[in-house]
């Protein structure tokens, strides 16, 4: 079998293919079982089916690739990671490994029900170390598919696919119960979300997350302001009230990719946190018009200093994108792609009006993950008292051209005060 660089599809072999009921459903909710030209590509919740019969790595082998992954994560510069999206299963070996001295990148973990898009408080976990080295105190929903595949759900169809919109993986009902569900437990909640109506639900889902717990926490101090006691869409002093409490949960969108106009501001008014990956613009920029038509693409996609008052996270989303964060900021600052250098058609840049200064990526690979993890003050920033996290160039960064980040090796890479990694004199 072969997954979609995204992991949203998966085509299959035929003996895989033999192992599958023979009358496979016609219609997929949420999915797509591609028929034409031969069975055997199956997309979004449709790949439930096939994920049901893969074989299961054992423990040690998910070890060893856990700490070759940090040795590959440590050489690129990075001292933490946001896994968005790991198993209970998973999220107790991490809690495993995370006590040896081979636990080399700290890690911030979001719980994802086996059943994907469920409530599963029997099976859910929590996890805090006093040395922050590992985290579990968030949750993960998908709200749809991917862009690449016409699987991402949109408010109208796509403009190269006139015949659909893509697909939820969950309706909109359904996505605000359970978003309220995991509130109400403590949990952060993080929505996958790439298309415009995809980006709608789950800002209504998460408004209306807020309204509740702000209420129940409003009512537990003995008040119960008017400006709370409302359903969404409210007036000013309501959605004020709100991002007063959003900025105590940090609900986020991950990806936050096309969002219509109307919704980014509602993004903007609610501190909802965007978290965004600047080289999935750069990748995407080669079929994106095409996909979306010009109106769309110029007005709601691929969005950064348009959010950047909601100080959006930035990352790479990898494996589907490389992990290395230079070649993120890179793309972020300039609108090219990090493997050409080049936008589309050889422009100097793509949609150039969304780049972000040096100094504003910057904070969007540091400070603004730390805050999402609720580690401001401690990760992110280089002061007496924080954790002791760097990353050594051989010069300031603001010395280097900014092509040169595209091939940018780092020095050397320190976590907890303990050096990770160290450049070989070859390289």
């Amino acid at each position: 079998m072969l997954d979609r660089i995204d992991v949203h599809c998966t085509w299959v072999s035929q003996p895989v293919l033999d192992l599958l009921p023979s009358d496979l459903p016609e219609a997929v909710p949420g999915g797509e079982i591609i028929r034409d030209p031969g069975l055997g590509v199956f997309c979004d919740n449709a790949m439930d089916m096939v994920i049901s019969i893969w074989p299961q790595p054992g423990r040690d082998f998910k070890a060893r690739a856990v700490k070759t992954a940090m040795k590959r994560l440590n050489e690129v510069g990075l001292v933490g990671m946001h896994d968005a999206g790991a198993t209970p299963d998973t999220l107790n070996l991490y809690n495993e490994l995370s006590s040896g001295d081979d636990w080399t990148l700290r890690v911030y973990a979001m719980l994802e029900c086996p059943q994907r898009n469920s409530y599963c408080p029997e099976v859910a976990v929590k996890f805090a170390r006093d040395d922050d080295r590992f985290a579990v105190q968030s949750v993960k929903l998908f709200a749809d598919g991917a862009l690449g595949s016409w699987g991402s759900a949109m408010l109208d169809p796509y403009s190269d696919h006139p015949w659909t919109s893509g697909s939820l993986l969950i309706n909109a009902s359904a996505l605000t119960d359970v978003t309220k569900r995991w509130a109400a437990d403590g949990y952060q909640v993080n929505i996958h979300a790439i298309g415009d109506l995809a980006n709608r639900n789950a800002v209504d889902a998460l408004e209306a997350a807020l309204v509740q717990q702000c209420l129940r926490e409003a009512t537990a101090q003995g008040a119960y302001p008017s400006t709370l006691d409302q359903s969404v869409n409210g007036s000013h002093d309501q959605i004020e009230a709100r991002a007063a409490c959003q900025a105590r949960h940090r609900f986020r969108i991950e990806h936050a990719q096309i969002i219509h106009p109307a919704d980014q501001r509602r993004i903007l008014e609610l501190g909802i946190i965007p978290s965004i990956q600047p080289t999935h613009a750069t990748s995407d920029m080669k079929y994106a018009l095409a996909r979306l038509g010009k109106d769309r693409l110029s007005s709601s996609a691929y969005r950064m200093r348009s959010v950047l008052p909601a100080h959006p996270i930035l990352g790479s989303d990898f494996p589907v994108e490389p992990p290395n964060p230079f070649q993120g900021i890179y793309a972020a600052v300039t609108r090219r792609s990090p493997h050409t250098g080049r936008g589309t058609d050889d422009s100097p840049g793509w949609h150039t009006e969304e780049a972000l200064s040096l100094d504003e990526a910057m904070w969007g690979f540091t400070g603004a993950p730390a805050y999402g993890a609720f580690l401001d003050s401690r990760a992110g920033v280089i002061r007496e008292g924080a954790l002791a996290d760097w990353v050594v160039l051989d010069t300031p960064i603001e010395s280097y051209d900014i092509d040169d980040l595209r091939t940018l090796k780092v020095k050397e890479t320190w976590v907890a005060g303990k050096q990770v990694y160290a450049r070989s004199n070859d390289d």
